[in-house]
């Protein structure tokens, strides 16, 4: 007899990494592959500061190689806490800093915490797809909100408040935004929160990519809000170019203590895991404390690569695309769409013709994803330019 799989973990989709198999099916074929789904800088041009990398030789050395806390090593905690609130104005305790193993794990944990069978998460559309998967997989409801394309994929906060039912339990705000880019205003995120609160929701706040804004200054959700309580997502794979050394943290702040069951039940579960790696978290300090001055230079060379995608994925026949003012995505519309069956079609013909490979914009939200497509324009110009110039070739094909 074969033995099924499981349904919870036979359901779970990450178009993000699902699309490497069909690419290295391709690339059996002899096709050059030109990677442009994954969101990790050491993949190109882009390495770990200096400093960064010697404190991790350095915790080793010094013995840190010990199982630390659940909650994680005391003094990152308290570095996060000041770099909270030096970067993003937002005042914290230490006491209230979880370490974990990526912000995916992070995710992970709060949907566990959060949501009971039928319980709904809402969420921004599109979005990062683990939390669609983690929502999933803990038989919640993913329920996503409108983002307007036309507005650089800003918040539709009518839409979202008439998604908000009896079973919604928490609201999530990631910004700036996987996979659009979009960077939220003031206005919109001040809007959000009056919402939350009228309908007494705790509000999860993604800011991984808080370092990496191109035009004017990032705000950060958790600083504007007041009274309602919040859980903070950030790590250090994107700002500090540490993917995969796959840290993260997250954190409450709850003036009137309403979290403190949700909270207690994410501590149970960063203690079934043990801890996140020791050594890395002493690094972390340093690169919390130490210089900081890889951050502009990486977003001055990414702004260039942005500007250059911006402006040739518009000139392409059939594709469009809004501005991208954070991150390093752009998510492109099929404007041709009708050709295909599907965005996932689209993706497909395009890898097997031309070897790029991007990400079905549907891999991001059925509804408000799809018909798009999501780029990575992390790589060098050339590079991003010979994927721009097959693109356009393949679209002209088939005009």
């Amino acid at each position: 007899m074969v033995i099924q799989v499981s349904k919870r973990a036979g359901g779970v989709e990450y178009a993000i990494r699902d699309v490497i198999l069909k690419a290295n099916e391709v690339e059996k074929k002899g096709k050059k592959i030109l990677s442009l789904n994954i969101g990790d800088p050491g993949k190109y041009d882009f390495d770990t500061p200096y400093h960064i990398k010697e404190s991790l030789k350095k915790a080793i050395d010094e013995g840190h190689n010990y199982y630390a806390s659940s909650e994680g090593v005391k003094e990152l905690r308290e570095a996060i806490a000041e770099k909270e609130k030096r970067v993003n104005g937002v005042d914290i305790d230490a006491a209230n800093v979880l370490t974990t193993t990526g912000i995916s794990e992070g995710i992970l944990f709060l949907t566990a915490a959060f949501l009971n069978p039928g319980d709904e998460i809402l969420l921004p559309g599109p979005c990062y797809p683990p939390y669609i998967a983690y929502s999933k997989f803990f038989d919640g409801k993913p329920v996503t909100y409108r983002t307007i394309e036309s507005k650089d994929w800003a918040p539709d906060v009518e839409d979202l408040e008439k998604k908000i039912s009896k079973r919604t339990r928490v609201l999530v705000v990631i910004n700036p935004n996987n996979p659009c880019g979009a960077v939220y205003s003031k206005s919109d995120l001040t809007k959000i929160l009056d919402v939350a609160a009228s309908h007494d929701l705790p509000v999860v706040v993604d800011e991984i990519y808080d370092g990496i804004v191109y035009d004017g200054a990032f705000q950060s959700t958790a600083a504007l809000a007041k009274d309602v309580p919040i859980i903070g997502l950030n790590g250090f794979s994107k700002t500090y170019l540490m993917t995969g050394w796959r840290l993260g943290y997250m954190y409450m702040r709850d003036p009137k203590g309403k979290l403190a069951s949700v909270w207690d039940g994410i501590q149970r579960l960063s203690r079934i895991r043990l801890c996140a790696n020791t050594p890395e978290q002493w690094a972390a300090v340093n690169a919390l404390r130490g210089p900081q001055d890889h951050i502009s230079e990486t977003v001055n060379k990414l702004r260039k690569r942005r500007d250059l995608s911006y402006k040739r994925l518009n000139e392409i026949p059939g594709i469009s695309s809004a501005k991208p003012g954070g991150a390093f995505y752009i998510f492109p519309k099929i404007e041709a769409i009708k050709k295909w069956r599907s965005d996932a079609e689209f993706t497909t013909e395009l890898l097997n013709e031309t070897g790029v490979l991007v990400v079905n914009g549907s891999g991001f939200d059925p509804t408000y994803g799809k018909d798009h497509f999501r780029i990575v324009f992390l790589p060098q110009e050339n590079v991003l330019n010979e994927a721009y110039d097959k693109i356009e070739e393949f679209m002209k094909r088939r005009a």
